[in-house]
C-alpha cells in the first residue's frame, strides 16, 4: 500500500477531474478519443504521449479501476478484462510460448483446468499439477520447459490454503513467474505480491463488484510482465467496458466494510455448522479445525466469504438440501450481497471426472456457501430448515 490506508485509497484513488470539477468520476462511454492535429495523432499512436486513444487500449474509467487495485495489491501496473476467465487466459497467452510448461496447483477453478487440458495442448503448452498439501514436491516437478507457477488461495471450492511465501521462494529460486488467483480473498484480506507473487489475478465479478451486476477481471503485478499482457490484450480485445469499469471502481469504495460483514457472517455460520448433526465436516480458513488455520492467519486478515461443508447422505442428501433452500439463492456466483449456495460437483466443477473431483476434495455432498450480507440469523435459519 502507498501512504494512505486501504480504505482511504479505495475511495480517494481517482482519475483527474474534468473541467466540470465533478466530485465522483463520470462514466466515459466513448469508443475513441479525438486529437488536436495530425502531429498529436501521430505522436499518440507512436506512444510518445501517454494518453487515451481507443477504449480497447485504455479508458479513464478502466484506468481508475486499475489504479485502485494496484494500490490495494502493492502492484506496479495492471490491465482490466471483460471477465475473470478473460484475465486468466490472456495472462497465460501473453506469457507462454509453444513448448512452455505450466506448473499448477491441482485445486483450481474448473474452467482454468479446461484451459490446461483441452486448449493449451493445441498450442503445445504442457502442464503438471502439484498437490497443495505437498509443496516440498513442487521443485522436483520443475522442468527445463517450465515458465510459470499458478495457484489459487483460498482454493475453489474447498477453501484450502496454500503457502504463498513458500511458492514465492520456489519461483524466485528457479527464475519462474508466480501467478496467484486472489479472487476468494480479495486484496482487502490478502496481498500475494507481499509473499513473492509476480502477478495477481481477480475475477472482479465476485467480491469486487459485490452485488452480482457485472462481469470483470483484472491482472496486476510487475510493470515488465503487465506490459506483455497489455500488448496481447490491446490486439486481441478482451478489455473491460467503461461502464463496468465505473461500476467496479465505485464498488471498491465499499469493499472493506462489505468484506468485514461477509467474514463476520461466514465465521458464525461455519461455527454453527460444525456442531450440526446432518453435517459431516466444515471448511473455513479461520476455523481452528481447518488444517491450514495457522497459515491462513499468517496470510489473511480474515477468512473470507466462502464456507464449504458436506451434507450427510451423499448425492441424495445434497439434492434434498438444495431443494429445501427457500431464502438463499441457488447460483454459481459468489461474493454477492445475497447469500448463494452451490453444488460444485454438478455445476462449477461438473466438467471434471469423478476421479478428478476426488483429487481436489470435491465430494457429491459438498456444498459451497457464499455467505452474503443478510442478517446472520436468517441465513442460518434457512440452512437449518433445508438440512431438515
Amino acid at each position: 500500500m502507498g501512504k494512505n490506508k486501504f480504505e482511504t485509497a479505495a475511495i480517494r484513488t481517482q482519475i483527474e477531474r474534468s473541467q466540470f470539477l465533478e466530485h465522483s468520476a463520470p462514466i466515459y462511454l466513448t469508443s475513441s478519443f479525438v486529437f488536436d492535429d495530425a502531429e498529436d495523432m501521430r505522436a499518440s499512436f507512436a506512444e510518445e504521449k501517454d494518453r487515451n486513444i481507443y477504449s480497447r487500449y485504455s479508458n479513464p474509467n478502466s484506468s481508475e479501476f486499475i489504479d485502485k487495485v494496484c494500490e490495494m495489491e502493492g502492484a506496479e501496473d495492471g490491465f482490466a478484462f471483460a471477465s475473470g476467465m478473460a484475465a486468466v487466459f490472456s495472462t497465460f497467452a501473453a506469457l507462454l510460448d509453444s513448448g512452455d510448461h505450466v506448473l499448477s496447483a491441482r485445486s483450481i477453478f474448473g474452467s482454468t483446468h479446461t484451459l490446461f487440458t483441452n486448449f493449451f495442448p493445441r498450442w503445445n503448452i504442457g502442464h503438471s499439477y502439484f498437490n497443495i498439501n505437498r509443496l516440498e514436491e513442487v521443485e522436483k516437478m520443475i522442468t527445463p520447459r517450465t515458465k510459470l507457477i499458478y495457484a489459487e488461495s483460498p482454493t475453489n471450492p474447498g477453501v484450502d490454503i496454500l503457502d504463498l511465501e513458500a511458492l514465492g521462494k520456489i519461483a524466485k529460486k528457479n527464475n519462474l513467474i508466480l501467478v496467484i488467483d486472489n479472487c476468494f480473498a480479495s486484496p482487502y484480506l490478502q496481498q500475494p505480491i507481499a509473499f513473492g507473487a509476480d502477478l495477481v489475478i481477480h475475477s472482479g465479478t465476485k467480491l469486487m463488484d459485490g452485488q452480482g451486476r457485472v462481469l470483470a477481471g483484472i491482472t496486476v503485478g510487475s510493470k515488465e510482465l503487465v506490459e506483455k499482457i497489455y500488448r496481447f490484450a490491446r490486439i486481441t480485445g478482451p478489455a473491460l467496458s467503461p461502464f463496468n469499469s465505473w461500476i467496479l471502481s465505485k464498488s471498491l469504495e465499499t469493499l472493506a466494510v462489505r468484506i468485514d460483514r461477509h467474514c463476520e457472517n461466514a465465521m458464525r455460520l461455519a461455527e454453527f455448522l460444525e456442531d450440526h448433526e446432518h453435517v459431516n465436516w466444515v471448511r473455513y480458513p479461520f476455523l481452528k479445525s481447518h488444517p491450514k488455520y495457522s497459515l491462513a492467519k499468517k496470510q489473511m486478515k480474515a477468512g473470507g466469504c466462502v464456507v464449504a461443508f458436506e451434507v450427510k447422505g451423499g448425492l441424495a442428501g445434497g439434492q434434498k438440501f438444495f431443494d429445501g433452500i427457500k431464502l438463499l439463492s441457488l447460483s454459481a456466483n459468489l461474493g454477492d450481497s445475497r447469500s448463494i449456495v452451490t453444488h460444485p460437483a454438478s455445476t462449477t466443477h461438473s466438467k471434471l471426472t469423478a476421479e478428478e473431483r476426488a483429487e481436489t476434495g470435491i465430494t457429491d455432498g459438498m456444498v459451497r456457501v457464499s455467505v452474503g450480507l443478510e442478517h446472520i440469523d436468517d441465513i442460518i435459519a434457512d440452512i437449518v430448515q433445508a438440512l431438515g
